[in-house]
């Protein structure tokens, strides 16, 4: 079967990085950014200067024109400079091609910060702006947004120190917890990302020692957890009062291009469906206890109906799964998309044909999956580690709806490729919907409660433990806010997270030590880096329910609302595209699909031997 799996076709891109046309795109890189930095150091002079003869309409339309540039070749060549090592790990050249784009990338940068205190002390000018050089209409949003974010920045000499101060503190608190965590084994030498693997496991008692094997090493290295987290969050929370941010949440809300009204409809949402989630949770416990498929003593029974957090992953059929080939994968996707539009479906038989997909296990390639795209010829790339499992079909057409709504803003400016994180996984969820939905429907008996159980299961991650780390991490910042936090801190607040989350649909074998598992928690630049998960969840899970009211319609509203995702505000982009996300409606319309398929698990359950 290997045999009929793809590689990629780089040739349109570049054949090798030893070509003279790679060669003339990174001396045009190079070239393109003197240009700026020209353009910059004018700025810089006559405002130095004061000079009225300084027109800054006509400078800022030059100055976007050659950034946009700027932004397509950098873009293009960090993109393929990371694919081509990302299928060859072990390729020093490759390796150190990467590394030589990553510290071209750092002067563009630099660059960014020069012009955004240039525009913010020529505000005044942007109406005439707009008037000379209508075709920046558009740009309208970005730049207010760049204003924006420069009246939250410190001085340049201060922003300059706290970045160098960063790299040995913030920084370094991350990096140990990293290291500790890649670092810790068992009695056996089994490594501690190996250990948390084994919750996904068929056997129960491998699950459940895990989870203890996994608790003892955390607790093991408590202190040096809470010494990381109470640092790098103390770091966070003076930063944020020297940039004038309220509060960590309104710095990751500004980011996300959301407002505050709108993350607590959603919250509200979420808190709303709790009840429904732990009817899952305790209808999956009580599968496994009828079918001797759980370790716990307690879990699934009277007074202790919820589940064991070790057996949240746990598969709850033994039946032997369909291996796809990569041609059934193809055609079954090709014929979801088309499904829902012929626009989406035609995009994906190109992307098949043309190349675009390397699905090829072999050594030295990356795990996982992505979609690299490229500003040169507006073109994408998909990596993915196909095996023939019904994961990896969901996975395909995941990445390949990354790259459909890259597709769709083909024509506008590279500064406008940039969109938030709350709507980076739109396309991608709503594909993996499609071709989820259809298999629940077209399936029967085990093989229909086994995938829907898997949707369920991811779903319930995204919505009910999303819910717990927010909340777990808004009583962090608050606590820290007043004064130093210890492990004992930490574990108090998860568990207080986890009761608040998942309440009665956990049993007393819970885990008070997650707040020390998860990266996210331990960036300086990622603070609330969960709710934009469950936006992006419930806002493909909404678009669907609004696909299935409207019709064949919806696939150009769809389309639309996808190519204006690095134009506008997420309230703007769902107001246009005719629906309001400020309100609970939108979000409930999506939750409501999940509450059917838990009525189905809960029915399966009840009426199971």
């Amino acid at each position: 079967m290997q045999n009929t799996i793809p590689r990629w076709n780089l040739d349109s891109l570049f054949t090798d990085i030893h070509s003279e046309e790679y060669k003339n795109a990174v001396a045009s890189y190079t070239k393109q950014m003197d240009c700026v930095d020209e353009l910059l150091a004018t700025a810089d002079r006559f405002t130095r200067e004061a000079n009225d003869n300084f027109d800054f309409p006509a400078w800022l339309s030059s100055y976007l024109k050659a950034y946009s540039e700027v932004n397509a070749t950098g873009g293009t060549l960090t993109a393929y400079a990371y694919i081509i090592y990302s299928t060859d790990t072990t390729n020093t050249e490759y390796m150190n091609n990467l590394t030589s784009i990553e510290e071209m990338n750092v002067r563009t940068q630099q660059q960014e910060l020069k012009f955004s205190r240039i525009l913010l002390s020529h505000t005044k000018y942007l109406e005439e702006f707009y008037k000379r050089f209508p075709e920046y209409e558009e740009y309208k949003f970005l730049l207010e947004e760049i204003i924006e974010d420069t009246r939250h920045q410190m001085s340049p000499q201060e922003e300059k120190l706290a970045s160098e101060l960063q790299r040995t503190g913030g920084d370094a608190w991350g990096r140990l917890q990293e290291q500790l965590i890649s670092n810790m084994q068992d009695a056996s030498g089994k490594t501690f990302n190996e250990i948390r693997n084994d919750a996904y496991s068929s056997d129960a008692t491998v699950r459940k020692n895990a989870w203890q094997t996994e608790k003892q090493l955390l607790q093991n290295n408590r202190i040096a957890f809470a010494a990381c987290m109470n640092n790098l969050k103390g770091e966070t929370v003076l930063l944020n009062k020297k940039r004038n941010w309220a509060q960590a949440l309104d710095r990751a809300l500004s980011s996300s291009r959301l407002k505050k009204e709108t993350l607590d409809a959603l919250i509200s949402s979420l808190e709303d469906a709790l009840p429904m989630w732990r009817k899952y949770f305790t209808a999956k416990a009580k599968l496994l206890r009828k079918t001797g498929s759980t370790a716990s003593a307690t879990a699934g029974t009277a007074g202790h109906e919820g589940l064991a957090f070790y057996d949240l992953f746990a598969p709850v059929s033994s039946a032997k799964e369909k291996e796809w080939t990569f041609e059934e994968a193809k055609k079954y996707i090709l014929k979801e998309y088309n499904s829902f539009s012929k626009d989406m479906g035609n995009f994906a038989k190109h992307a098949f044909e043309q190349g675009w997909i390397d699905a090829e296990v072999r050594p030295g390639k990356v795990g996982g999956a992505y979609d690299e795209d490229f500003p040169k010829g507006h073109q994408s790339r998909i990596l993915s580690n196909f095996t023939g499992t019904f994961s990896d079909v969901i996975t395909l057409a995941h990445e390949l709806g990354h790259a459909y709504h890259f597709s769709c803003m083909k024509g506008k400016s590279p500064l406008f490729f940039h969109y938030p994180m709350t709507l980076a996984e739109t396309a991608s969820t709503f594909a993996e919907t499609i071709v989820k939905q259809d298999m629940i429907a077209q399936t029967e008996g085990d093989e229909k409660i086994k995938i829907l159980e898997l949707d369920l299961q991811d779903a319930s991650q995204v919505l009910v433990d999303i819910l717990c780390r927010f909340y777990f991490e808004r009583s962090v910042f608050e606590e820290r806010a007043n004064g130093e936090l210890n492990a004992d801190d930490f574990c108090r607040l998860m568990k207080q997270a986890q009761e608040k989350s998942y309440g009665s649909g956990l049993n007393e074998e819970r885990h008070e030590y997650m707040w020390a598992v998860k990266s996210h928690y331990y960036s300086t630049g990622l603070d609330f880096y969960n709710f934009p998960y469950a936006f992006g969840q419930l806002f493909a899970a909404g678009l669907y329910a609004q696909s299935k009211k409207a019709g064949a319609e919806f696939a150009q509203t769809y389309a639309k609302l996808l190519s204006d995702t690095g134009s506008m505000s997420c309230e703007d982009l769902c107001r246009k595209a005719g629906f309001d996300i400020t309100t609970k409606d939108f979000w409930n319309s999506g939750i409501k699909m999940y509450e059917q398929e838990i009525n189905i698990f809960a029915e399966y359950v009840n009426g199971s031997a």
